[in-house]
């Protein structure tokens, strides 16, 4: 069962990370290039990563040393840009590379749907990617932008820390068939990572509502209420998130297929697949957190119900005790029982048989 510290952490993490932010984009021409997301770091470097057959480097780099090696051919050349605030950066690479204007606001748009395009010198997809460490975190959502020429992979992140690590050690082991493929295979081994990843996001979500079940069931107070809506305004963020990949995995084999090579394509269908598994695993939770407001709302009925019943058998009880009390306490002269010596204990003994008399026959109903 959750405790009330996680879930406190839980709601105060939700509410920063999805905070309204302002519409920086109204009233700008087609193609005007602003970041809409948040500043999550300070530093914009790019990583760079070459491989072949034989050799591999990993060099953090700049722009001008970017272009230097550029020069020396590789097989294959992973660009890796952290941080998307620093536009001028961007555009400067958006001109080495020859991207688009359209493609680089699409990078600097965090907000928008995931989505896949083909231009004439290059393929463009962008997705979330999403990350909850533990049941008690929330998620962590971050759009990551593809952009593969012929042997060049550039992608851009908002911040350090990504999915990507899995790969990045398999590209270092020569013996990987990875390094012995090009751009198309290293882009479906990126887009593997971040999909792979949904499942362990979703076993934790599951284990979530599991503990908000629990906690639904047995302590259903303000607190779990406020963080089952949270939960509810979770799923459906993640629902936009997760069901245009569906869309997006698909579009490569319908748009892209002179891009992607014959042995590849395999990868890709099995890759789609998963997509629709993460789909339907997310339309499961997502019922069932609108079952546990359900039963959030059961249980606290419930719990309504259990005192009125406390409070109804205790007022019958004292029902006839009270009639009893009220007639002897009318202020008639000739009443004959008044004068009787012991009548006082003879009243409260019959009141105390009467109400221990109501008790047993509630018991025996099972009413207690």
């Amino acid at each position: 069962m959750l405790q009330k510290s996680p879930l406190k952490q839980f709601q105060k993490l939700f509410k920063t990370q999805h905070k309204k932010r302002p519409a920086h984009k109204v009233g700008l021409p087609p193609a005007a290039l602003v970041f809409t997301g948040d500043k999550k770091q300070e530093e914009v470097y790019i990583n760079l990563i070459g491989y072949d057959e034989l050799e591999f480097f990993q060099e953090r780099v700049t722009l001008d040393q970017l272009r230097k090696h550029l020069e020396q051919k590789k097989k294959v050349v992973w660009i890796d840009v952290i941080g998307l605030h620093d536009i001028a950066l961007l555009e400067e690479i958006g001109q080495l590379f020859g991207i688009h204007k359209l493609t680089l606001e699409d990078i600097l748009d965090v907000d928008q749907r995931p989505k896949m395009e083909v231009f004439q010198e290059y393929l463009f997809a962008t997705l979330k990617m999403i990350q909850c460490p533990s049941p008690e975190s929330p998620i962590q959502e971050e759009q990551v932008s593809f952009l593969m020429e012929k042997e060049i992979l550039i992608t851009f992140q908002e911040k350090e820390g990504d999915v990507f690590q899995f790969v990045r050690d398999r590209l270092q082991d020569p013996k990987r068939a990875i390094r012995h493929r090009g751009t198309d295979y290293l882009l479906y081994a990126l887009l593997d990572a971040v999909i792979d990843n949904y499942f362990s996001v979703m076993e934790n979500i599951g284990l979530r509502i599991e503990n908000l079940e629990s906690q639904a069931m047995l302590e259903p107070g303000n607190e779990t209420l406020q963080t089952l809506y949270l939960q509810r305004r979770e799923m459906m963020d993640l629902r936009r998130s997760v069901y245009p990949l569906r869309e997006v995995i698909g579009s490569f084999d319908k748009y892209a297929e002179h891009r992607i090579s014959a042995e590849v394509r395999p990868f890709i269908r099995d890759l789609y697949e998963n997509t629709i598994q993460v789909i339907e695993t997310m339309e499961v939770f997502r019922d069932m957190s609108s079952g546990v407001v359900d039963l959030y709302m059961n249980s606290l009925s419930n719990r309504m119900n259990n005192v009125m019943k406390v409070l109804t058998i205790i007022s019958t009880i004292f029902i006839p005790l009270s009639f009893v009390a009220g007639v002897y306490g009318m202020n008639f002269e000739n009443m004959p029982e008044l004068q009787f010596k012991n009548g006082y204990f003879f009243v409260l003994g019959g009141m105390g048989l009467a109400a221990l008399g109501m008790l047993f026959y509630f018991r025996s109903k099972k009413w207690l």
